[in-house]
């Protein structure tokens, strides 16, 4: 397959050209930088890799971004000849995990599974022990992926329309269940307060399994959770769906409309998946696991999980994660502002 064949399906033109320049750029630079005195560059692409390359999830094992981490490390291990790992590092909301990565050696062996927590974690937190930007290197967007916002089915709110009524008529006293503070079911239910013009109340749990239990329960009235938590229950009859939080309807939820659809003009919300190396990683390497990552998005262990974790598979070059990434954290800036949420 050529270069500029292998990216996203979806894609259009201009853009596969646009990584096929990249892509050469830095074929060019594979084979010019490393004798450029006074450098420092990293031996050349063929070269790389020679060892075990690992891949930090800083969630357990388990969860969602570990399945996509050891998808994706199960694919590009057969096109770069070398054996791609993986280390589970989670806590403090992804950060002990990514800054492993941040103060690694930059020789492309140890790499960072990035989320939504990577672009939200600069307007949670006051400090972070890493810098987002100066201390990584993007290497490609792998996923994007939405939530689906579900109710108890024995609930009277069978659709977006009666929740907004609902929460409009009682102000405050409806609630939602989240994985914690700032993460995407938190961020995805204060965005639907703002531009439904409503006010529920945010419960934060540990995670997926202890929050959809209260909703099964009925301690809880809604949830915008990940289609991995909720698409068997749904499927069971033990869930109500009202809809996908994505822009466009999703192939895995056809009959499902989207929050915008429904009721909410303009709303979007998702969470993604991205590969970064700790920054000053050759762009020889770089290019390298951009070029094993563009063919991995297009595996059949791939198209199984866009069916099963309501995933889009994306691809692309490193400069469009860089830009995706910008725009989702001043997007998400001005909500965690405005909504004054802290992480306690």
């Amino acid at each position: 397959m050529a270069i500029g064949e292998i990216v996203n399906h979806e894609g259009t033109r201009e853009r596969r050209f646009a990584v096929r320049r990249w892509l050469n750029l830095a074929v060019l630079a594979c084979a010019v930088l490393p004798v450029v005195a006074g450098l420092g560059v990293a031996p050349a692409c063929a070269e790389y890799p020679e060892k075990i390359i690992k891949i930090v999830v800083p969630f357990a094992a388990g969860g969602g971004t570990d399945i996509i981490a050891r998808t994706t490390a199960q694919d590009i291990q057969g096109d770069l000849g070398k054996s791609v790992i993986i280390e589970n590092k989670p806590g403090a909301g992804t950060i002990i995990g990514t800054q492993t990565v941040a103060t690694s050696d930059p020789d492309g062996y140890s790499l960072l599974m990035a989320t939504f927590a990577h672009a939200v974690n600069p307007s949670l937190y006051n400090k972070l022990p890493f810098d987002p930007h100066k201390d990584f290197a993007a290497v490609s967007l792998i996923a994007r992926s939405f939530n689906i916002v579900v109710v108890n089915p024995a609930s009277k709110i069978n659709s977006i329309a009666d929740l907004i009524a609902d929460a409009k008529a009682n102000p405050g006293k409806l609630n939602f269940g989240t994985f914690g503070t700032g993460t995407s079911a938190h961020l995805a239910g204060e965005l639907f307060n703002s531009m439904a013009k409503v006010k529920m109340t945010a419960v934060p749990y540990k995670g997926a399994a202890p929050a959809i239990s209260d909703l099964l329960g009925g301690q809880i009235d809604v949830m915008f959770t990940t289609v991995a938590s909720a698409a068997s229950l749904v499927a069971a009859g033990q869930l109500r769906a009202l809809a996908v939080t994505s822009a466009e309807r999703s192939a895995a939820f056809p009959q499902l409309p989207t929050v915008a659809e429904a009721g909410v003009p303009g709303y979007a919300a998702e969470s993604w998946y991205g590969l970064y190396a700790p920054a000053k990683t050759p762009a020889p390497v770089i290019a390298r696991l951009n070029q094993a990552v563009a063919k991995a998005v297009q595996s059949g262990g791939f198209k199984q999980l866009e069916a099963n974790e309501g995933l889009i598979m994306v691809g692309g070059s490193p400069e469009e994660l860089d830009r995706y990434v910008g725009r989702e954290e001043e997007r998400w800036r001005k909500l965690v502002k405005d909504a004054n949420i802290e992480v306690q």
